[in-house]
């Protein structure tokens, strides 16, 4: 318990912008602009990934995924304010014979003034910028794809990401339910001058699983809920040290199914966070605080029902981590990005509190480049 409190108040002395990690250069955003009309581009995205977790617990699986991303697409911008894309997206892993996936790309962008409307593939994955807890970093590997609408509003003092994708649709008379999740992440900044800025986060998730025109009548529908609010204050500086910051949040996790099939109906988390933004990288300490609470699409290293190969089906209600982080980002050459990150925790629910850790690279290189235009 000593511990604990002198966790809470290590991160609260902090002066504090960021809870979720900083994965702005991963990012690829189209968007249409004032100066694209009638023009044909084509934008090549292309990530690289070496991602390693030495774990040996009974929460989340020790194992590396080691691989490289493509995307090719091609984008006509017929207005200003829109933008039609259509291409590919393929993964291919080192060490596994073949492509390992493959899916098409379509999608319509409409950008006006702070709006952006999509409809297709979205600006998913990380890009929807939850916190841990509720959105794993690692689906921008295994599962970066997601196609459905989504409603962006970015304002000075105001963001909101509005969203929901078709996991899983399906057919008359199929063997399979279909599957949706939606969710909404928004923040609103009640305070910025020239140092300080204070803002006020919330975020959902949902997740159902169900329909009407499938055969397996014997499986219940399942509706669950993951949300998220707290604050975050960060304050800027000049030299070395760019930036102090802190982010905390109550998560909590509830499932609505009308026949409730696991471990637990509902729980909660405290996720705190605190560090600093420095020319030598970014130092983040991360403490999480559990209590029967599930993920819809989190890392499962925080869930208190495991989903490991052995210990599946392990359950420990309280979960205690503590989280020291290292992250280092820089430009290498024009669009090509450098990342590398440093991730040790502790279990201190564990007797001997293990340290454990994960670690990553990654080269992102992101190009638009202009076919032709008509006049």
């Amino acid at each position: 318990m000593k511990k604990i409190i002198l966790i809470i108040l290590l991160l609260a002395i902090v002066q504090i912008g960021h809870a979720q990690l900083p994965n702005v250069d991963l990012f690829n955003r189209i968007r249409p602009a004032d100066s694209l009309n009638k023009e044909l581009h084509f934008n090549l995205y292309n990530f690289n990934y070496v991602r390693n977790y030495e774990y040996s617990n009974k929460f989340h699986d020790g194992y590396t995924l080691y691989g490289t991303q493509l995307m090719p697409q091609l984008v006509y911008y017929p207005h200003p304010n829109l933008a039609i894309m259509a291409g590919a997206y393929l993964r291919k892993d080192f060490g596994n014979e073949g492509i390992y996936d493959a899916k098409p790309l379509f999608n319509l962008t409409y950008h006006k003034r702070n709006l952006t409307l999509i409809f297709g593939s979205l600006e998913g994955n990380i890009q929807h910028d939850y916190i841990e807890p509720i959105y794993d970093f690692e689906r921008k590997i295994t599962a970066p794809i997601e196609y459905g609408t989504q409603l962006l509003v970015e304002k000075e003092k105001f963001k909101l990401d509005s969203w929901i994708s078709w996991q899983k649709m399906i057919y008359k008379g199929n063997a399979q339910k279909e599957e949706i999740v939606g969710g909404l992440n928004m923040e609103h900044t009640i305070l910025k001058n020239n140092r300080w800025k204070l803002a006020i986060p919330v975020q959902f998730l949902a997740y159902h699983q169900g329909g009407q025109i499938d055969v397996l009548k014997n499986i219940p529908i399942s509706t669950l809920f993951n949300g998220a609010t707290g604050f975050k204050l960060s304050n800027d500086f000049n030299g070395g040290i760019r930036q102090f910051y802190t982010a905390n949040y109550i998560a909590v996790y509830k499932d609505f199914s009308p026949t409730k099939t696991r471990a637990f109906e509902g729980g909660f988390g405290l996720w705190l966070n605190a560090g600093m933004d420095t020319k030598w990288g970014n130092f983040m300490a991360s403490y999480w605080k559990g209590n029967r609470f599930l993920t819809i699409k989190g890392m499962e290293l925080y869930q208190s029902v495991s989903n490991t190969l052995y210990d599946a089906g392990y359950q420990q209600q309280s979960r205690n981590i503590l989280a020291i982080r290292y992250f280092y980002q820089k430009e290498l050459i024009p669009y090509l990005y450098l990342d590398v990150r440093f991730e040790p925790h502790f279990d201190l629910d564990a007797s001997d509190s293990q340290l454990q850790f994960n670690h990553s690279l990654f080269l992102t290189y992101k190009g638009d480049f202009r076919l032709f235009r008509q006049h």
